[in-house]
């Protein structure tokens, strides 16, 4: 019978959850307070893990953040270790998921829309 997810999906969400809970119960670091992560993204070999992290909830810059992230790797990595039982435990790169930003960008573009039936464009002449 075959699965709906491959092994590295399932551990790319277990990934998350264990990165998410960690990173808001156990950092320290200024730089990574109020992030969440949003996805991590696991190679089929399980060697490596592309995690994506938003900075939406914190007043802290994308770059600092990933430094953050970054000096923690070791810690977080032991810790997901302790956690998990893999055998292959995969070295975390950080990137930055503008996907949010992207997402207010256009909501706020479609917001200055005018509405349909409001007249404020194209108005149509009555044939004078």
């Amino acid at each position: 019978m075959k699965r709906g997810y491959k092994r590295s999906d399932r551990v790319g969400a277990l990934l998350q959850h264990e990165l998410s809970e960690l990173i808001q119960r156990s950092l320290k670091d200024p730089r990574t307070q109020g992030l969440t992560i949003t996805a991590v993204e696991v190679t089929d070999d399980l060697r490596n893990a592309k995690v994506f992290f938003n900075t939406a909830l914190s007043n802290v810059d994308a770059k600092e953040a990933r430094e953050g992230l970054e000096r923690a790797s070791g810690f977080l990595r032991r810790e997901v270790g302790k956690r998990l039982d893999l055998k292959y435990l995969p070295n975390f790169r950080f990137e930055y998921d503008a996907s949010f930003d992207v997402g207010a960008r256009m909501d706020q573009m479609l917001s200055h829309l005018p509405e349909e039936g409001s007249g404020e464009q194209g108005e149509e002449d009555d044939g004078e």
